[in-house]
Formats: C-alpha cells, structure tokens, sequence
C-alpha cells in the first residue's frame, strides 16, 4: 500500500456553521432558467426538514433574448449577494444549474459578501464556477450537492437525506462513497477536496480569479452531456496547463449522458490512470441517479483500496 503523503498547497477552508431547525435558507439561480412546478416540490421537502425558504426575487425570471439564463446577468448577481447579505440567512442554496455562472460571477459584490461572514453554500454543475469563487476570494469551504429544483432532488430519498444529513448532522456522514465505487489507480492520499464539473473548472483556467492549482488537493471530477473526446480535451487541457500538478488523489462522479460508460472510462483511465495517485471512480456524486453531498474545502483522506473519502473533519462546525 502507498503511504500517505501530505500535500499543503490547497489549505483547508472555513467552514460554516451548521443549520438548525427553522433557519431561513435562500434560494437563487445564477445559472438558466427554472420550472416553478419543480421549484414548489423543492421547496417543500426544505420545509418538511423545519426549514423557512426563502426565493430570491429572480429566480422564475428568464432572459428577454437569452432563454437559456435565468434572467439578466445582473440581476442574478444582485439575487445572490442580497441573499448573502440578508443577516436572517444561514444558507443559500442554487435552484438549478444549466449555464450562466460564468457570466454573472465577477459581477457579485463579493467585498460585501466576505462582509456578512460565512454562510452554507450549496449547488453543482454550473455552479461549480461559484464554489471556486466561494473558495479562492473568500476561502470559504461550500457544498457540492443537489438543487432545489433538480429532478434527482425531487426524486431520490437518498440524495435528499445526504443532503440534510450534512446540513444539520454533518458529522454522521464523514465517509463518502456509494457501493459502486471501484479503483481506478491504487493508494491513499490525504488533502483537502476541490472539484466539481469538469468543464467548468477548466473553463476557470486564465480567468483573473481563477484557482492556480490543484496541488496537494483532492479533486473531485464529474460532468454531463459532455462525448468521451470532449472529456479527454478538457483533461488533457487540464493536464498541459500544469493545474494537475501535484495533484494528490482524484475521486470520480458521474458522467450522465457522456456516452458509455466504458468508453468515458477509456478516458478517465488514458489521461488520469498514469498520475501515480490514487483515483477512485463511481463515488457517487454529481448528475447521477444518487447524487450525494460532498464538501469542498475539506481536508480528508481518499483511500482506493476501500474506495471511500473520509472527512478529517464535519463538512459544518
């Protein structure tokens, strides 16, 4: 068995304080547009958790000539720093993804933001642009985990309660891993977690806020509707940038709509299998069936023999 080796590049982020019975959460959407009828479901399981959401006033809103964004860039931005703001907010969490991040996160009052203190962040997919943002402008550690609205939300008992575990009992889930994780690479490394969609992270790449480098870290990769080439054009973008590295482990999500699995598996092991790190594939997040919540900024331990990560630490104090 590889020993572990420490990595210190990607440090430990701060961490938010953990809800309690009647907090109010925010809702917003930075990204594309959102169905009122999934949005009502969502809201409902919020509330049968003993939850007050609150909707941004934006979020039913889509772009006069743009249908794919959820109203104007600026507004978005708006929706999410008063959410953030709001004193009576604990939490803020994305109704969907789709695209738009990209375009409304450098207009964010994020010196007002850093202002009001840290608070739950939650979402994935589109809005892994805002947890890197959460990350490298405030140092903020946020929750890769499912939308309001997202249909797996609705639909999947087991998502629903990884989330609200990690929300108001976050140290019962310190182990992640669903029982189709398998290894890829062998080992075991400890770092602290990063990670999201794939595409996105590299569409970070050159941007003036963008995070340097995955070094010391323990990125967790997923993505959707993206074809076996286009991931390895991602990957082998990610590789030729030099953001992976020092890259300590790498854990696997899912990869809906990317074609066949064996043939997006042919990638991810080309490109990732000869790091000489430990790689853990299937773990169980991101656009699949059974999304659990995993959290960024969190340091840990990826073991591929036992094909799980185990938290040093609750993802919330």
């Amino acid at each position: 068995m590889n020993p572990i080796v420490p990595h210190a590049t990607v440090e430990p982020l701060t961490r938010a304080a953990r809800l309690r019975p009647g907090a109010r959460v925010a809702v917003v959407a930075p990204s594309g547009p959102v169905p009122e009828e999934r949005l009502r479901a969502g809201l409902d399981i919020l509330r049968g958790w003993g939850l007050e959401p609150v909707v941004a006033p934006h979020v039913l809103d889509t772009h006069p000539t743009l249908g794919y964004l959820a109203g104007a860039d600026r507004a978005r931005a708006r929706d999410l720093t008063e959410a953030w703001c709001d004193p009576s907010v604990s939490a803020v969490i994305c109704a969907r993804g789709g695209y738009g991040v990209q375009r409304m996160v450098d207009l964010v009052d994020w010196a007002a933001v850093r202002a009001a203190g840290p608070k739950v962040f939650v979402g994935y997919s589109d809005v892994t642009a805002l947890h890197e943002a959460f990350a490298v402008r405030l140092g903020l550690a946020t929750l890769h985990g499912p939308m309001v609205a997202a249909a797996t939300f609705l639909s999947d008992r087991r998502t629903q309660e990884s989330l609200r575990a990690t929300l108001f009992e976050p140290e019962t889930v310190r182990t992640l891993g669903l029982e189709t994780a398998r290894t890829v690479a062998p080992g075991k490394a400890r770092g602290v977690t990063l990670g999201g969609c794939l595409s996105l992270l590299a569409a970070d790449l050159g941007t003036p806020h963008g995070r340097p480098s995955a070094r010391g870290g323990l990125l967790l990769l997923e993505d959707v509707g993206e074809e076996p080439y286009r991931l390895d054009r991602v990957l082998t973008q990610l590789l030729r940038s030099g953001w992976l590295d020092g890259v300590a482990g790498i854990g696997l999500g899912s990869w809906e709509e990317c074609g066949p699995y064996e043939e997006v598996r042919a990638v991810l092991v080309d490109r990732l299998g000869g790091l000489g790190i430990p790689v853990v594939e299937e773990l169980g997040f991101g656009h699949s069936a059974t999304a659990l919540t995993v959290p960024l900024g969190v340091p840990g331990v990826l073991d591929a023999e036992a094909c799980a990560l185990t938290l040093d630490a609750p993802a919330l104090v």
